[in-house]
């Protein structure tokens, strides 16, 4: 009898054992559905990337505003290579004393397909001083005042609504598109300016309006020793980048308003631009894909969950229904791209919830034959679905409340899995 009575324990732990063993390479083999998902997912934002870079390039891309700024020639005298005296030409760059800088952003969103794509009007308007000054080492009758001009970097020609005008005095000058130079920005608008060595040392007041079009970022480059810049939106998502961040700002669901303040040039684009990229908070994708990273956690509980009861009610469940549940839930992944596609995707992902849920806890109900099977599925992946909606929705404290929450999700299934006989023992000793 005691013979039997190991035999049957034995033969039992190793059922339990190998299917406790298929049911992990199981949920192994299911993460590799989640692999293509992530890689639909990366499509799909591409697309809409595409379709984005395609409406900009018919609008206007972002922008990048940066001047006034003064072009000066000059020639000088130099021995070349031969040692022989040479006239050679060279320039000088004069920047604004100080620079207001305030416009008003009127966003527009476009829709193209099933994507909508974010643009802006502004209407800039600045004013400041310039002081003529040239440097040093050269002679001001070497400089070629007839050739001075006026510029402002911008950075997309086709946001140009209507001709820019800057007023130097009581004058008005229409700018050109093209820049004399490249040193301080590489495309842009100028137009020739009267001055003469009798202006050296004179304050130059001036006033411009630029009315651009642009596709959701607006940057600056503080060019003027003592600078301010100032921006105003009925858009309620701004994301304040680049190099600077704003002295003063307000963000409300009715729009926002910043305020940049400097007190030293600056002149490289590429690092010390700063300004407003008007972010859409619908990002679906984003949202999605990091859905998709919790999937080893549901697989893997519910199929874990399967396991228990299935040794608990004594009622196997077959490989193949294993891999019937798990494509349900790989399902929901495809569900909820494709569905927040059209509608914000809180929404999407309660409808994909709800229907994954109901599907598994049917199925259940059907193979186990009792609700409440059924009743503690629909439990635990409500719980499980509710629980990553919020890791999804957090940012700076998801890793936080992932990880305590992982660590209540193991103590539930250690304390509920504390009856699971996995020898058998009970019912080999019921028998003997």
């Amino acid at each position: 009898m005691e013979t039997e009575f190991i035999l049957r324990t034995g033969s039992q732990s190793s059922k339990t054992l190998i299917k406790g063993i298929i049911t992990g390479v199981l949920i192994l083999l299911m993460m590799i559905p989640t692999l293509f998902i992530m890689n639909l997912v990366s499509e799909r934002e591409q697309r809409q990337q595409e379709v984005a870079a395609e409406v900009s390039s018919k609008w206007a891309s972002s922008q990048t505003v940066s001047g006034p700024f003064l072009y000066i020639p000059y020639q000088y005298t130099a021995n070349d290579a031969q040692g022989k005296p040479a006239l050679y030409t060279d320039k000088f760059w004069i920047l604004p004393e100080d620079l207001e800088m305030s416009g008003q952003l009127e966003h527009q969103v476009r829709q193209r397909s099933i994507y909508k794509v974010l643009l802006y009007h502004t209407d800039l308007k600045g004013k400041g001083n310039i002081i003529i000054r040239i440097p040093e080492t050269i002679d001001p009758s070497q400089v070629q005042w007839a050739d001075a001009r006026i510029c402002i970097g911008l950075s997309d020609f086709k946001g140009i609504e209507e001709r820019i005008l800057i007023k130097i005095g009581d004058k008005d000058i229409e700018m050109s598109p093209g820049l004399p130079g490249s040193e301080i920005d590489s495309t842009g608008l100028s137009a020739p300016l009267d001055l003469s060595a009798a202006d050296i040392g004179k304050t130059i007041p001036f006033s411009t309006s630029l009315k651009l079009k642009g596709s959701e970022r607006l940057h600056f480059i503080p060019l003027a020793g003592n600078s301010s810049f100032a921006l105003q939106s009925k858009w309620p998502a701004p994301s304040f980048d680049g190099n600077s961040l704003p002295a003063e700002r307000s963000v409300s669901d009715a729009g926002f308003s910043a305020k940049w303040v400097f007190n030293k040039a600056k002149f490289d684009p590429e690092t010390l631009a700063f300004g407003v990229t008007m972010v859409q908070p619908a990002d679906q994708y984003a949202k999605t894909e990091r859905t998709v990273k919790y999937a080893i956690l549901v697989i893997g509980l519910t199929f874990s969950l399967f396991f228990i009861v299935e040794i608990m009610q004594k009622k196997p469940v077959h490989p193949v229904q294993y891999i019937l549940i798990g494509l349900a839930l790989v399902i929901f992944y495809t569900l909820l791209l494709s569905i927040s596609e059209f509608i914000y995707f809180d929404l999407a992902y309660v409808i994909a919830a709800v229907a994954t849920i109901l599907l598994i806890s049917m199925y259940v109900k059907a193979h186990f034959g009792n609700w409440r099977a059924a009743g503690i599925f629909s439990t635990v992946l409500t719980i499980l679905y509710g629980f990553i909606f919020v890791l999804v929705r957090l940012e700076d404290t998801a890793l936080l409340v992932g990880s305590i929450g992982l660590f209540l999700i193991l103590a539930i299934a250690m304390y509920a899995s504390r009856k699971v006989d996995w020898y058998g023992t009970r019912e080999n000793v019921i028998a003997g």
